[in-house]
């Protein structure tokens, strides 16, 4: 790949995606689009840049595009003491004020990947509910950009090895094992699998088209893909649909110093909107 054809490809994903990609990731570029490559029967990289800024190219190729550039990599249980906080603190919280408004908890999973974070999430609030408060109502909304890692999430399969962080009394409860001995595959329960819906979105957008407003953000090792201006948008925008009072959770490596967003910080990553 030349250094400007991947001039043009890393500048129209910064644009489109907000996604920011600097000289050293070239070889790694070059490596994701080689299958486009022979998907399409093209030589080059130089005719890969020719077709996907035709007016086919604009049509066709921006969503495998997409998902073939992005990054996706997550866990069930991933940075557990945010799940710890949101047992003890958040949905008891909740649960309280849910008691006078009977309104169901609504939780966004935004940058959800392959869904181990939304059926985290689901796995969690169905626990409180079964342990401590029988009337609790939640749900979740999963976004992403892939629409490859959206329709993993709502297939909701996983190989088994995916789940050793997993407690067993959990993955008991909330897992299937495929009939398929040879698979080893487990899919989540129906029970949880309906409280959770899966939407496309691409943060680079204006308004996020994502229907209602939510108790709970989270968005954890999304915007380390951003640049700092970037971030900042995202997070306003995000907190848009954010409730006063409400809870946004960010990655460990993230932050939100310097920056003017409707939010402060009450734990290391947890933050509340004012």
């Amino acid at each position: 790949m030349s250094t400007q054809d991947f001039s043009r490809l890393s500048q129209f994903i910064y644009v489109q995606y907000g996604i920011k990609m600097s000289p050293l990731k070239k070889t790694m570029l070059e490596g994701r689009l080689q299958k486009r490559l022979s998907v399409l029967n093209l030589a080059s990289y130089r005719h890969y840049c020719d077709y996907l800024f035709s007016a086919e190219g604009q049509a066709r190729e921006l969503i495998p595009l997409i998902n073939t550039v992005t990054t996706n990599k997550t866990d069930f249980f991933r940075e557990a003491t945010h799940f710890d906080f949101l047992t003890n603190h958040v949905l008891p919280e909740f649960d309280s004020a849910a008691r006078t408004n009977g309104n169901p908890l609504r939780v966004w999973s935004a940058g959800c990947s392959t869904g181990e974070e939304p059926y985290t999430l689901a796995m969690v609030m169905n626990e409180f509910a079964a342990t401590r408060s029988p009337s609790l109502s939640y749900l979740i909304t999963g976004t992403d950009l892939s629409t490859r890692v959206l329709q993993h999430a709502a297939n909701a399969v996983y190989a088994e090895e995916r789940t050793a962080a997993i407690p067993l009394i959990l993955k008991r409860k909330y897992f299937l094992r495929s009939k398929d001995a040879d698979q080893q595959t487990v899919r989540i329960v129906p029970e949880l699998r309906r409280r959770v819906t899966f939407q496309s979105l691409n943060f680079m957008d204006h308004h996020y088209e994502v229907p209602g407003s939510f108790d709970v953000v989270f968005c954890r090792n999304v915007l380390i893909y951003f640049d700092r201006p970037t971030q900042e948008k995202v997070i306003n925008r995000l907190c848009a649909k954010l409730k006063p009072g409400g809870y946004f959770f960010l990655g460990h490596s993230e932050s939100v110093t310097d920056m003017q967003v409707p939010i402060q910080q009450i734990r290391p990553t947890i933050f509340r909107k004012v």
